[in-house]
């Protein structure tokens, strides 16, 4: 652990002045992960996006960041965003920075859509009983690309309710019919029991007993580009 947060142990796969203009950061909780304070200031001063976060992140992005640009909604919420359509979903999570505002901000993940795609990034997740996944596809048709988590599950009796596993990963796939997904969270900290290289293993290994194209579901290392 760092002073505040989780270290990486793989650096960024492009280099932070090499990124390309930044129109808009989706945050979809405040785990120190997913929200570094230095990155957020550094990403305000350099492009200042819009961030679109679940209520309560707001407050803590105006925080690290003051002057910052902010839309907090709730799940079911809705959002243009040039063009774009993005909508707050639910997610099986938690939230906290402290050992004291647990689940005081809210968590999920997104629906981004225009008249030629649909992309689901479904944040850090559990796998529950699948119906969010399921209404997913109901409620805004199947994916053209599913985000999906991979990473950060075991042991698995500490982990099931918060994090899933590659095989719900492949589960989730298929219950919210997307075409194609990519396999994310994993590999750039060490946060749980699992080996750094077991998160792909495993999810090939699912595909296969699912009978799916390896080539519909890749895990990338940071830097890797997918055409």
């Amino acid at each position: 652990m760092g002073r505040l947060g989780p270290v990486r142990v793989d650096p960024p796969g492009i280099r932070f002045d090499d990124l390309p203009p930044i129109d808009a950061v989706l945050l979809t909780h405040n785990h120190y992960d997913h929200l570094d304070a230095v990155t957020t200031r550094r990403l305000h001063a350099a492009h200042c996006p819009r961030f679109i976060t679940p209520l309560g992140n707001d407050v803590l992005l105006r925080r690290i960041a003051p002057g910052v640009e902010v839309t907090a909604g709730d799940w079911g919420d809705s959002f243009d965003l040039a063009g774009l359509m993005v909508t707050i979903c639910p997610a099986h999570h938690w939230s906290a920075r402290t050992g004291f505002d647990r689940r005081m901000a809210l968590w999920g993940g997104f629906i981004v859509k225009n008249a030629a795609a649909t992309v689901y990034v479904a944040g850090d997740t559990g796998y529950g009983n699948g119906a969010i996944f399921r209404a997913i596809a109901a409620d805004h048709g199947p994916p053209t690309l599913a985000v999906l988590p991979i990473g950060a599950y075991e042991p698995r009796w500490f982990m099931k309710a918060q994090h899933v596993d590659p095989s719900e990963a492949v589960a989730i796939m298929q219950d919210c019919r997307a075409a194609s997904a990519i396999g994310v969270h994993w590999g750039s900290f060490q946060l749980t029991d699992e080996a750094r290289e077991a998160p792909p293993q495993a999810l090939a290994a699912a595909l296969t007993t699912a009978n799916i194209d390896p080539a519909r579901f890749p895990a990338f290392r940071p830097g890797d580009i997918w055409t």
